[in-house]
């Protein structure tokens, strides 16, 4: 049986520089490697007139972030396997680097490989 965590958080009022794609790439590289994911690529997207992606592909799935700066905005998304990984570990380190003075978050599990009927 396989566990699939996914946290998905919309964050607002951010503090943290949205529009800087080297420190947004820093920033969930340092999360993903606390969280003991593995990363296997990172892809980075600029926006005009502003705005970044970031997407790394781990070994254990992906972590991405959409940024809007005008707005103070961005959208989360940590999605990763194994029983030993933790979502929740990146998040800290994401939520410290970007201060966002409010956040939403949502949680999804997934079970692959069990038994159980749907």
């Amino acid at each position: 049986m396989l566990r699939i965590k996914e946290l998905l958080v919309d964050m607002y009022e951010c503090e943290g520089d949205l529009d800087d794609e080297k420190f947004l790439s820093d920033t969930l590289e340092t999360a993903a490697k606390h969280a003991g994911a593995k990363i296997l690529r990172r892809i980075t997207q600029r926006f005009s007139p502003t705005g970044v992606t970031v997407i790394l592909i781990l070994a254990e799935t992906h972590i991405s972030i959409h940024t809007w700066p005008e707005y103070r905005y961005a959208a989360l998304d940590i999605f990763i396997c194994g029983e030993s990984k933790d979502p929740e570990v990146a998040w800290v380190v994401i939520k410290e680097a970007l201060r966002p003075k409010n956040f939403k978050t949502r949680k999804i599990e997934r079970i692959v490989g069990s038994n159980l009927s749907l």
